[in-house]
């Protein structure tokens, strides 16, 4: 990625033995746009960073895992202003320059002695990092980095958009429990890119869950630092429409790698909702579904019960008439005119659920709108991870 340079290193903030302090620099300014958590208690970082990315230009993020520096009092925000002013230094910018993000557990104040020593090492390791570096330190609970690269052209100039995240616990809009960083060497006209940014993130962040929860740091940043030498990016334009298009499809991709890492997560399912009285009406009635703990229990034991889904619609909100409600699991028929199918269904819904991937989708049957979520089952494993998540 021309212009851009990342570093990683071990600084035992929460245990040693993982990478778990992170650096993304820009050689030049760039355009930046953001999207935080909409959690009222926010952590330090996310306070200092919405508003510093209000100004549209930044060069660098420090990131880290293993402690959310969220909750910490006034201690919190001088812990974070400082880690912010010592890596500006180390990199020659205003502290204005530089954003901030942390993951991890809540509560707990930063080691700072543990983040003196490892800013200078994040530093010196910029010549020789790369961004798989830094989508291994942000980790979690995760179980595997989330990496997703695009490639596009704008006035015969080649770009590249790539992304990292991490996720999976703690997920529901808006957002989930997630960091996400992008990259792009494109030049974009800044207030294009917070309008694209914000639309790809509502479609694609703001469209999973896994567990109905919603976190203190949720940070999604793209920078964008016209290295790639074209004309800048404007919306309203072919290459605006092809720039937004392969920013969407990036943030999608991460966002169901978010879900499909779901902690203790064996099934990744969408749940696709038609015909609904608006567009919010729908998306009502898909989160309802994707949200309920009976549904995500009956996909996790392989149980097509479809009388849990008609029910967690009914609650929902959304406008629903019984007698329209049809409910597919991939193709195969459920329920239709708000009862159950008959026949082979329940051995044939059983043996969609048994897969690893598969969809269900409603169609209300009252007007065109349309919505579409995606979710995982509800394991023992889940439990598990988080009864001993601070242990």
């Amino acid at each position: 990625m021309k212009g851009f340079r990342f570093s990683a290193v071990e600084a035992a903030i929460k245990k040693p033995g993982r990478l778990d302090l992170a650096l993304i620099f820009s050689d030049f300014p760039a355009q930046v746009a953001a999207v935080y958590t909409t959690n009222k208690v926010q952590a330090a970082p996310v306070i200092i960073s919405r508003q510093r990315s209000q100004n549209g230009k930044c060069r660098a993020l420090l990131v880290n895992s293993g402690n959310a520096n969220a909750c910490t009092g006034e201690q919190g925000m001088t812990d974070a202003l400082e880690c912010g002013r010592k890596t500006a230094e180390a990199l020659g910018l205003s502290d204005e320059e530089l954003l901030i993000a942390s993951t991890g557990v809540i509560g707990q104040p930063l080691p700072m002695e543990r983040f003196r020593k490892g800013i200078q090492p994040l530093v010196d390791g910029l010549d020789h990092g790369t961004l798989d570096d830094v989508a291994k330190a942000i980790m979690t609970t995760d179980t595997f980095e989330k990496i997703e690269r695009r490639t596009g052209e704008a006035g015969g100039k080649p770009y590249s958009i790539w992304g990292i995240a991490k996720g999976a616990g703690m997920i529901h809009p808006n957002m989930a429990t997630m960091l996400s960083f992008l990259v792009t060497d494109a030049e974009v006209d800044g207030e294009f890119l917070k309008s694209a940014f914000a639309q790809a993130v509502d479609g694609s962040f703001n469209a999973i869950t896994v567990d109905n929860d919603t976190s203190t740091n949720d940070t999604a940043v793209i920078f964008a630092n016209g290295a790639a030498g074209n004309a800048a990016i404007k919306g309203g334009t072919p290459e605006g429409n092809a720039f937004a298009a392969l920013l969407h499809d990036v943030l999608l991709s991460l966002a169901k790698l978010i879900v499909k890492d779901g902690e203790g997560a064996t099934k990744f399912v969408e749940i696709r909702v038609k015909g609904g009285a608006s567009q919010a009406d729908a998306k009502k009635a898909a989160l309802a579904v994707a949200n309920s703990m009976l549904v995500k229990t009956a996909f996790f034991g392989q149980d097509a019960n479809w009388g849990r889904i008609i029910a967690a619609i009914g609650y929902s909100g959304a406008q629903v008439e019984q007698e329209r409600v049809e409910i597919r699991f991939d193709d195969v028929v459920m329920a239709t005119g708000g009862v159950f199918a008959g026949g082979d269904a329940e051995a044939a819904g059983t043996r969609v659920l048994q897969q690893k991937e598969f969809k269900v989708t409603i169609d209300l049957k009252i007007g065109g709108g349309e919505a579409v979520v995606y979710t995982s089952d509800l394991s023992y494993d889940y439990v598990r991870i988080n009864a001993d998540y601070r242990t």
